[in-house]
């Protein structure tokens, strides 16, 4: 097989004789695989799934730094068809279920298991990952997982590249770029896919880039003589999956004006994830007011601050905040503080302090008085339960 086309695997591991073990007694060439890298804890792991994109990763679960499991979480978020093997040293079917849960494909006894055991899983991924339908990596992979890390404050690597771009491929004579925001989530297929089941050959809008991102969307970009075609397939491909939805920006002349594209779409995806809407199913000034309240997390902001920043009264900002939102604007900045507090204890490693100033909630003291007045349960408690460890003293 030629290299170019090994299917690639990643170890993570805190013991270095496992990660020597595996690497030297494996026989990788055998799968049609190869190891691109090994890691000595999860935050290494991530970083590495991110830089090579491995379509397999060997994971042990209890690691520094960031654990097996939630090392499994995020590299099934951003890649669903990744192939995830766990290990452990104990036999604990409460990690195992929790493994299988996130789309695990299998969990292995450090100590015990047999050499058989792994390579017929090795031997299965690598049909499932050679079947015709299985996308061999694109230009466009690389820039999701560049895009996808940048998004997400992993890397800073994607502005770079986006300059890049724009200084050649995506140059088209200097005219303005759209960026379209596809989702397809609940359309059962792909962008791509919905093109070739309309019997369009997607080449035909080869001059015009895609860039997947996760399973449920991919970003478009089109240049303005390029921006009425996409329209009229959008809308065609609409007609037959009603669900469709798009969102767009433009007209682009620079790379600084994309970037903040990319941004502004994303907020708004998140916005729509999270409260199951679009800009579209609220007053304009109500999403604006929600945008900024996500946008700036740390920030205090009152009822009247923001009434006048989208300009309206209080009074008519209050209500409409209540009508649109179903939830007063108070009772809304409790849940939502609440909501990226439990987020950032479940999913980094700050510290109090950090986690205290991200969400405006002051000091680490207070923070923690008034996570557990909201819960019930003190923040290290929340955040030992949450990631499957043993409860610390607070």
């Amino acid at each position: 097989m030629d290299t170019a086309k090994k299917i690639k695997v990643l170890i993570a591991d805190d013991e270095s004789i496992v990660r020597k073990g595996l690497r030297s007694t494996v026989p990788w060439e055998q799968f049609g695989m190869e190891v691109v890298a090994d890691a000595p804890n999860g935050l290494k792991a991530w970083e590495a799934f991110l830089e090579y994109r491995p379509e397999v990763v060997i994971t042990d679960i209890v690691m520094p730094e960031m654990d097996g499991i939630e090392l499994s979480r995020k590299v099934k978020e951003a890649a669903q068809n990744t192939k995830i093997i766990l290990l452990s040293c104990h036999r604990d079917f409460e990690y195992a279920q929790q493994g299988i849960r996130l789309g695990a494909s299998g969990y292995l006894l450090k100590t015990a298991f047999e050499d058989e055991e792994l390579e017929g899983m090795l031997r299965q991924f690598q049909q499932d990952l050679s079947a015709p339908s299985s996308r061999t990596p694109q230009d466009g992979e690389r820039l999701e997982t560049l895009l996808f890390a940048w998004l997400n404050g992993h890397s800073d690597k994607f502005p770079a590249e986006l300059a890049t771009l724009h200084e050649g491929q995506w140059h088209f004579n200097g005219q303005p770029l759209y960026i379209y925001l596809i989702r397809t989530a609940e359309c059962g297929s792909s962008w791509n896919g919905l093109l070739q089941d309309a019997g369009h050959d997607d080449r035909s809008m080869c001059e015009g880039t895609l860039i997947p991102y996760g399973e449920e969307y991919c970003y478009w970009v089109v240049p303005d003589s390029l921006r009425g075609a996409a329209d009229s397939l959008l809308v065609e491909s609409k007609s037959r999956c009603g669900k469709l939805q798009w969102s767009r920006r433009g007209s682009l002349l620079h790379s600084d004006d994309m970037k903040e594209a990319f941004q502004s779409l994303h907020k708004e995806a998140e916005l729509e994830r999270i409260y199951g809407v679009s800009g579209e199913d609220w007053p304009e000034p109500i999403w604006k007011a929600v945008n900024l309240l996500h946008s700036n997390p740390a920030a205090d902001w009152s009822a009247s601050e923001l009434a006048e920043e989208v300009g309206l009264s209080r009074s008519h900002f209050s209500i409409l905040f209540k009508k649109a939102v179903g939830d007063s604007f108070i009772a809304f900045q409790y849940k939502r503080k609440l909501r990226l507090a439990s987020g950032l204890l479940r999913d980094t490693t700050l510290t109090m302090q950090e986690i205290a100033e991200r969400t405006g909630l002051g000091d680490s003291k207070y923070f923690s008085k008034w996570f557990k007045r909201c819960t019930g349960q003190t923040p290290s408690h929340y955040r030992n339960q949450q990631k499957g460890e043993a409860p610390r003293t607070e």
